[in-house]
């Protein structure tokens, strides 16, 4: 049963503890209604009783965890119909992680070892990364399986990112099990399991050294890479940067609380919605990633109901969102209380946010709470970003409308440069460049492919853009970028243009363009999620596809309708993969023997 003190911890203190006092207040507790039941939970709070707030300035994760448990805030998990389904304080998680620790000691792994931790979201994950990092072992976030009939591919990428860090061991939810340790077989890795697996380990009775100021932190595999995986070399000092440097910008205080469904494997998740809040002692809900795609109106519903002020997705939530809305609006949501609506990770369309803030505008959404911002695991996660309660501002070049992503974070410097290596004025496009505290110092045991994006502290990030008014804009990837007759054409513009054609949705399209041969021109490919059942239904889409194609970006094109259920390529963060999906078309894996 639970104790009285786990029930009502902060109305009666130690010194109510004699032996009729507390026979007296345990009968008074046995009168609730069933408090140790698992529908009595109760989120953690958003204020800290006693505790003061600290906005960071912390030197490692450990000691920002050590004083988040002085406090009584924490993580809350909750379903796809608002049911919370657990609860886990800052300072139950330290307890559990330091537990975790000693076990992780017991077992022989030693100082830097590798634990790779599928980061689904649950209580585990967070026990499983601190845990490591109170024993001095290097944690590893990889993803969950994503779609149906994803096993094999899930458990060949797996594989490799196990061997990529060198794991020593495997933590998984009970119903991933299976995978990991189809994954592991034939690697280093000797410790696979749930975490009852590492729950019956012995305990070492040391104590304890945690990953401090100057090493390492955790692996990060950069959501592009797959084939050959990535892992972002994330230190403590550039990730305590970095999160000092976010916190400061998005101007958290005492009565922030988030609400969250991004994955925990992606950084915006992990750093946004679990790292950066605690070491600001925030509360934070949480919604898995499966449950905001089985009820996506749970997300906004979860702000209402818990008065959140801080969330954060890329543009495709809000878009999903604001057209099931269109749809069904439920009677009960309330935005009023949101202050930052941040959003990031792809390109942003000022449209998406036009309609999502025009839908819950009569829900007490305020158009200021959006704040765009720019960032990547090479740095952490965050780079620049809007101000607080100050909205979007868009910036017109060319034919073109773009969201401004704002300033750098304090310390950090942004440039863009030419094709001569040297920055360039404002309004005029480039490759971006970053140097500051949260650059990576490279990929993990990729000396090579770190040296190719970094120079003398400047990391070269892949992406192309502009200075507009002392903000940073984003055009685009560099990579993706298609020139037809001299011409630049940007693929995002094909792509939005097609998926607002009448029976497509956002995330249908996928435009990329193949390289000329033989003196010839450039050719343009478009990808498209639909299958028509009746010729001339196809017929007619391939059309209309095609005409808005020349209509937008002038060119001609090549369509190749996909089925659904072969689906385009995404990477771990649901991005689209343009560099994936040409080489399945040219593989022949989009072709069908009778295209029209």
């Amino acid at each position: 049963m639970t104790s009285i003190r786990e029930v009502l911890p902060a109305r009666f203190p130690e010194t109510l503890a004699s032996d009729s006092e507390a026979s007296r207040l345990q009968r008074y507790a046995s009168t609730l209604p069933s408090a140790a039941a698992p529908e009595a939970l109760v989120p953690t709070p958003t204020l800290n009783t006693s505790l003061p707030f600290r906005r960071g300035g912390f030197s490692s994760l450990c000691e920002a965890l050590d004083y988040a448990a002085r406090g009584e805030t924490g993580l809350n998990f909750f379903d796809a119909r608002g049911k919370l389904l657990s609860r886990l304080s800052y300072a139950d998680l330290s307890v559990q992680a330091r537990r975790f620790a000693c076990r992780l000691i017991g077992a022989g792994i030693g100082r830097g070892e590798r634990l790779v931790i599928v980061a689904d979201t649950w209580p585990g994950f967070c026990v499983a990364f601190f845990g490591a990092q109170y024993a001095g072992v290097l944690p590893v976030p990889v993803a969950v399986p994503v779609g149906f009939g994803a096993k094999e591919s899930y458990i060949a990428q797996l594989r490799r990112q196990i061997v990529a860090a060198g794991a020593i061991g495997v933590v998984a939810p009970d119903d991933l099990v299976g995978f990991a340790e189809a994954a592991a077989m034939g690697t280093w890795a000797r410790f696979i399991g749930p975490m009852s697996f590492f729950d019956a380990l012995p305990e070492a009775p040391v104590e304890l050294q945690p990953l401090s100021a100057g090493e390492r932190c955790y692996i990060q595999f950069s959501s592009g890479s797959t084939r050959a995986p990535m892992g972002v070399d994330i230190r403590q000092d550039q990730l305590m940067a970095n999160i000092d440097g976010s916190i400061a910008r998005q101007e958290l205080d005492e009565h922030d609380a988030g609400v969250s469904w991004l994955p925990l494997y992606h950084d915006m998740g992990l750093i946004g919605f679990v790292l950066a809040p605690m070491c600001a002692q925030r509360s934070v809900d949480l919604l898995a990633p499966r449950e905001f795609a089985r009820r996506p109106m749970q997300w906004l519903s979860l702000i209402s109901r818990r008065r959140a002020t801080i969330t954060y997705s890329p543009g495709f939530g809000y878009d999903l969102v604001a057209r099931r809305a269109q749809a069904q609006m439920p009677g009960d949501i309330d935005l009023s209380c949101l202050k930052l609506a941040g959003i990031g990770a792809d390109m942003i369309q000022p449209a998406v946010l036009r309609r999502f803030a025009e839908t819950f505008a009569s829900r007490g959404f305020d158009a200021h709470a959006f704040m765009p911002s720019y960032g990547m695991a090479e740095v952490c996660v965050g780079l620049t970003f809007g101000g607080r309660f100050t909205g979007f501002r868009t910036d017109t070049f060319g034919d073109r409308e773009f969201v401004s992503c704002g300033r750098p974070m304090d310390g950090h410097r942004v440039q863009v440069r030419g094709e001569s290596g040297m920055p360039l004025a404002e309004r005029h496009v480039g490759r971006i460049f970053a140097n500051g505290p949260s650059v990576m110092p490279g990929y993990y045991l990729k000396a090579e492919e770190s040296r190719a994006v970094l120079d003398d502290g400047w990391l070269d990030t892949g992406d192309l853009g502009y200075w507009s008014e002392g903000e940073l804009v984003i055009t685009g990837r560099a990579k993706d970028l298609m020139i037809v007759n001299g011409r630049n054409i940007w693929p995002q513009d094909i792509e939005w243009a097609v998926e607002a054609l009448p029976r497509l949705r956002r995330g249908d399209a996928c435009a990329f363009s193949l390289e000329a041969t033989d003196g010839g021109i450039e050719e343009v490919v478009v990808l498209v999620q639909s299958f028509p059942a009746e010729p001339d239904e196809t017929n007619a889409l391939i059309g209309n596809i095609r005409q808005v194609v020349k209509e937008t970006a002038g060119v001609d094109c090549r369509v190749e309708l996909v089925s659904r259920q072969i689906g385009l390529p995404l990477t771990s963060s649901g991005k689209l993969s343009r560099t994936q999906a040409k080489t399945r078309f040219l593989s022949g894996a989009y072709l069908r023997p009778s295209t029209p």
